[in-house]
């Protein structure tokens, strides 16, 4: 750490939030020290254990263009139109995202992703320090302590303020808490998930439809799919804990393949390692994280999942933790006193974490449930000809979150006013025909304000 401390600041965690906080600080004239307990994984390898695939939207990628990162993620990333549901009879559609082509997300590879940010992170000025897991922090003397997993040796480093981008089982997260009380509690979803593969077809191209969300909803439980640059799927079986089907009853790979056989007959021919897959894969638990307090008065904050992480439905944890980063960024910028630029960072980012949150909830039950309902069918074909009518007032919620920056909570109460007003406006019709559009346009501009976009 240079003598000068004014504008010193120690990161913990090098995963996709850190490299992007650090290079935004770093771009501002901080000095800033990144922490990692892994090794480099542009030496080793990425050998993370969290899903692989990850869906970015425009969140993420203001974020990416402010840190000069954009262009080179992009050269990775594929695009995907839409959700493409599989009816349990074979059938498949494609529902759009957005209007066209201008609103889609892009399915990107964290191993890949992580990397690019830390060349980027490096190449700006940011000081990388692998090997380092936070071990404890002495907040009295500002010393933080971290050991090498590779010997177990241990290392203080000074610090001025410390940043927890260290994820879900944040390691600051948890020494912050021996001196404040953070309100913690874990919601966990009584649902985990397996990933699975499938490789590229015989002449190493996509074997199904690439610029797609693929997405096999039977109600209690799913599976998704989604494409990789090197022309494979990834995909997601989610189940629940208990019943039938659960991970409780499918537990070995002649189990997984028999419910693939019943349930998504026509994946089941796309993965052929599908047992050894089951097998091999750990299940990763899905859990929501809740906090009241982010942060030790200057000593120390968090972010990203360290502060709030959600399951993973709505796609929105990374673009979330980005759109943290850019904010903790401009706070430290606009206020000199560290405490209350932290105060104020919590104060707009916690409320908008509670939305995004609720929503990723609620995004589990339709994306499991409702895509293949006739009557969320009905509604969604009325959302989108609303969009049409009234650019100005109405805009689907998914919209909102995905292709806009509005606040997070702006767009959860907004969209469950127009949720309200779908279900009335289509109560007792099964097609949009038979509406009464004169009645429908003049309940629009009643109930809905024009949107603060």
């Amino acid at each position: 750490m240079s003598n000068d401390t004014s504008k010193h600041i120690t990161l913990i965690g090098a995963g996709l939030a850190g490299a992007v906080l650090a290079t935004l600080l770093v771009q501002r004239g901080w000095s800033v020290d990144v922490f990692e307990k892994r090794g480099d994984p542009r030496l080793k390898g990425y050998l993370g254990g969290r899903s692989i695939n990850l869906a970015l939207a425009e969140r993420g990628r203001h974020a990416l263009r402010l840190a000069g990162a954009d262009d080179a993620v992009m050269q990775h990333a594929v695009m995907m139109r839409g959700r493409m549901v599989h009816f349990l009879d074979g059938r498949t559609d494609l529902q759009r995202y957005g209007r066209d082509d201008s609103e889609v997300i892009w399915s990107v590879h964290r191993g890949e992703l992580n990397v690019i940010l830390l060349d980027i992170a490096e190449r700006a000025g940011a000081r990388l320090h692998f090997d380092r897991g936070l071990a404890s922090v002495d907040f009295d003397a500002r010393i933080a302590r971290f050991a090498d997993p590779r010997d177990g040796s241990t290392h203080e480093a000074p610090f001025v303020s410390l940043v927890g981008a260290d994820g879900a089982g944040s390691a600051l997260r948890t020494a912050i808490a021996t001196q404040a009380e953070l309100g913690e509690r874990t919601e966990y979803l009584g649902h985990s998930y397996k990933e699975l593969e499938i490789p590229p077809s015989a002449d190493g191209g996509f074997s199904i439809e690439p610029n797609a969300l693929h997405i096999w909803p039977r109600g209690r439980y799913m599976c998704i799919a989604l494409p990789n640059d090197e022309r494979t799927f990834t995909v997601t079986l989610f189940l629940p804990n208990e019943g039938d089907p659960s991970f409780a009853t499918v537990r070995n790979g002649a189990e997984a393949r028999a419910l693939f056989e019943r349930d998504f007959a026509d994946a089941l021919a796309l993965i052929p390692n599908l047992e050894q897959d089951f097998e091999r894969n750990p299940a990763g638990l899905l859990a929501t994280l809740y906090l009241d307090r982010w942060h030790l008065d200057d000593r120390a904050v968090l972010v990203g999942d360290a502060a709030h992480a959600m399951v993973p439905f709505h796609g929105q944890g990374m673009n979330c933790a980005f759109e943290d980063c850019v904010a903790l960024a401009e706070h430290l910028d606009a206020n000199p006193d560290r405490a209350a630029a932290f105060a104020a960072f919590q104060a707009e980012r916690l409320p908008n974490a509670r939305a995004i949150q609720a929503m990723a909830l609620e995004n589990y039950l339709e994306m499991r449930d409702r895509v293949d309902n006739d009557d969320y069918l009905l509604q969604r074909a009325l959302e989108r000809t609303l969009a049409e009518r009234h650019p100005g007032r109405f805009m689907p919620r998914y919209s909102m979150v995905t292709f806009q920056r509005m606040p997070y909570a702006t767009a959860f109460a907004r969209g469950q006013l127009q949720r309200e007003l779908l279900v009335e406006l289509t109560r007792g019709h099964h097609s949009l025909e038979t509406l009464d559009w004169d009645l429908v346009d003049a309940t629009v501009r009643e109930r809905l304000e024009v949107l603060p976009v």
